[in-house]
């Protein structure tokens, strides 16, 4: 059930920036919860192979940066994958990233605390 509302979550994020940021465009609400399911998995995945030897560089000082950064390349990828998708440079990607970043924290309190 938390997997379903992180992933809700995370797709309404993703619409909402895209209503505020001209340079995130998505179609509709499904593609934006295949997105938001694609970002994840990739990040489970790929991004965990990618964050541990930037972080064994950095020596884990680093590891939210790295994280965000990881997070950022990845929703480019995403960008490759989907037309309905598309997220024009760098620097919007970042802001997304750090968006469900902030996003992901908010909800993990509230599903720790709450009685979903």
């Amino acid at each position: 059930m938390h997997f379903i509302i992180e992933l809700l979550v995370n797709a309404g994020m993703i619409l909402l920036l895209s209503h505020f940021l001209p340079t995130i465009i998505i179609r509709n609400w499904k593609t934006a919860i295949l997105v938001a399911l694609v970002i994840g998995l990739l990040n489970a995945t790929v991004g965990a192979v990618l964050r541990f030897p930037l972080n064994l560089l950095t020596l884990w000082l680093l590891s939210f940066f790295v994280r965000l950064l990881v997070t950022a390349v990845i929703i480019k990828i995403v960008d490759w994958i989907f037309d309905d998708f598309e997220i024009k440079g760098f620097l919007p990607a970042l802001i997304l990233a750090v968006a469900l970043a902030i996003d992901g924290s908010f909800l993990s309190f509230a599903l720790q605390h709450g009685n979903y």
